[in-house]
């Protein structure tokens, strides 16, 4: 089973911009092959550390993890994500 993890920092993270973009990343659970965990929420601490939005998936296979970065319906939502986003950290391993 593979994790995949990401922490977004927001160009503008206003609180409607916040949770819009949060219900877009959620719109691709159960949507695609290989996907079996999907949770993404805002941060509320609001520290010097913290991201805006974390996304956590898991995925089958890294074949599956793959899969997803080319899927159509990860594409719109990667967009989105490239548009609003000002930077962002991702992990990969694999869950023991």
């Amino acid at each position: 089973m593979i994790r995949h993890i990401v922490l977004f920092w927001l160009k503008d993270p206003n609180p409607t911009l916040v949770a819009e973009t949060v219900d877009i990343l959620c719109s691709m659970k159960g949507k695609i092959p290989g996907m079996l965990t999907l949770d993404a929420g805002a941060d509320f601490a609001h520290s010097e550390r913290s991201c805006d939005i974390c996304l956590c998936e898991t995925f089958e296979t890294r074949e599956a993890l793959e899969t997803y970065r080319t899927h159509p319906v990860h594409l719109p939502v990667q967009a989105h994500m490239h548009a609003v986003m000002a930077r962002s950290q991702s992990a990969d391993y694999e869950v023991l």
